[in-house]
């Protein structure tokens, strides 16, 4: 399996490569030159594998220059991280299921590709003979950050720098990061938004004086987030996986189509669902779950990507995005791999904020995507309702997702569906307590603790413990020092 550039589909090269640089030269993301398919066969065997298994066999799909063995024993070290199953789906109604992903070490469901990633990037710089240390820069909105800095956490010849919007993530999502352990990890907050954050990072790939510099310390550059394959292919797995947990429970019979809501912000995580899709698995729709920030919402339904809007910060922070770099990946199919035309489309984004495309090549193309969006109150009361309900709790951004999931079944389509949650609740502590309670807490841990009480769910450790560990990282500047912010990191 090779890989192109969404920017130049001449360009050629090897999985391996793909995940040691993170980003193309071009600017544009890694994508595979064409899609494998799951046969039958292959679905049915699945279904009585384990998460592990069924992980290291869609990877060796993907990554010729890997071995499934090789695969497999990273993904037995990794998931060994989590607590049970990494991926349980869970019935909470006729037709109606919850994916939880947020079982692993920093309770949300990034570490399912970010307890993967320094095993597949340490190898593939092995493969390829690469001797420089690499410095991997991430912006986050919230759980990226704390998954990536967990996951490389004293990885030899690695060292990790973590931004994340001063304001802009949840109480513990910023003790997660700024309490975090290990000699080779930065964090700092800046004064503006996630968008700010990845458009500074994004720069920082593209800036040719930065990779000399770079070079000259011993440092190449890859990155964390979604626009990297090795973060990106890990999560195809867990889509895979839902529909063979179903299968083999006998909840569905093979061929029986089923549909998944997902809470979208940065478009890596339903874009993974629609790789899938492309591999063959039977899924009807992909349901866009956006909170008010509703760009993507807005897309789908008009064809039009518009940045020139209101930012607003959200008990789903996660989700607060307004330019998605993953939808890049959809584009290129949307296009149908012109380059030319999507590199078209990102020069007007870059320089007006906006791009449109005709509503018919989604409508033509991808019939398997619909989208809705729900506001503050929406989520609030979907956390309630759903406690009162179903006696489950949802975290903000499944929240998001679930409600969506309400206003599309008034459509009438019947498919069994998962809802994929994303995050624990007790990372987003009083905005849950308030949504389940009525009741309001101003300090996070005494809300946790009043969620424990009511519900009797389990507080996991890691949330516990923030409270006892020291502060680390408190630095606060302008989105425009992160570059210098790297070469004081690197020249220490």
């Amino acid at each position: 399996m090779k890989y192109t550039s969404t920017r130049n589909k001449m360009l050629n090269i090897s999985g391996s490569e793909a995940i040691v640089r993170g980003i193309s030269e071009d600017g544009g993301l890694f994508v595979p030159v064409d899609f494998p398919q799951l046969s039958k066969n292959v679905i049915i065997e699945l279904s009585e594998k384990s998460y592990e298994e069924r992980a290291a066999y869609v990877m060796s799909l993907f990554l010729e220059d890997f071995s499934y063995e090789e695969l497999l024993s990273y993904a037995e070290k990794a998931y060994a991280k989590f607590d049970g199953d990494p991926c349980p789906v869970v019935n909470i109604d006729d037709g109606l299921y919850i994916m939880e992903l947020w079982h692993g070490p920093t309770c949300a469901f990034k570490d399912i590709a970010l307890t993967m990633l320094p095993y597949l990037l340490t190898a593939a710089k092995e493969k390829l003979g690469i001797k420089d240390k690499t410095l991997i820069l991430v912006a986050t909105s919230g759980d990226t950050g704390k998954a990536a800095l967990e996951g490389f956490r004293d990885v030899k010849d690695t060292d990790i720098m973590v931004f994340y919007p001063d304001e802009g993530v949840s109480r513990m999502q910023q003790l997660q990061m700024s309490t975090q352990e290990g000699g080779n990890v930065y964090v700092g907050a800046i004064k503006g938004n996630f968008d700010d954050a990845q458009t500074a990072v994004k720069e920082i790939f593209a800036d040719k004086a930065v990779e000399k510099d770079l070079k000259a310390k011993g440092y190449s550059l890859s990155s964390a987030n979604s626009i990297n394959w090795g973060r990106l292919l890990p999560q195809i797995a867990y889509y895979i996986s839902a529909y063979c947990d179903l299968l083999g429970s006998e909840e569905i019979s093979y061929g029986d189509k089923i549909n998944f809501c997902v809470p979208c912000g940065n478009f890596g995580n339903i874009l993974a669902g629609y790789y899938a899709m492309r591999m063959g698995l039977p899924i009807g729709k992909l349901i866009c779950a956006s909170n008010i920030n509703n760009i993507l919402t807005d897309f789908f339904n008009t064809g039009i990507y518009d940045t020139k809007r209101d930012f607003h910060k959200t008990m789903s922070p996660s989700m607060d995005i307004l330019i998605s770099s993953n939808l890049e990946r959809l584009l290129f199919e949307m296009l149908e791999r012109d380059d030319a035309k999507l590199i078209e489309l990102m020069k007007e984004l870059k320089a007006t904020g906006r791009y449109a495309i005709d509503k018919r090549l989604i409508e033509d193309r991808f019939l398997g995507f619909v989208a809705g969006y729900a506001t503050e109150d929406d989520t609030f009361d979907t956390i309630y309702n759903n406690f009162d309900i179903y006696d489950y709790i949802f975290d903000p951004h499944t929240a998001v997702a679930a409600y969506v999931y309400n206003e599309y079944i008034l459509s009438g389509d019947e498919t069994p569906t998962v809802i994929v949650s994303t995050a624990n609740p007790y990372k987003f502590s009083k905005d849950v307590y308030a949504a389940i309670s009525e009741g309001s807490e101003t300090d996070d841990f005494s809300a946790a603790k009043r969620i424990n009480l009511l519900t009797g769910m389990e507080m996991p450790e890691v949330i516990e413990n923030l409270r006892q560990l020291p502060v680390r990282f408190e630095e606060v500047f302008d989105k425009d020092a992160i570059k210098n912010k790297v070469f004081e990191y690197t020249t220490r």
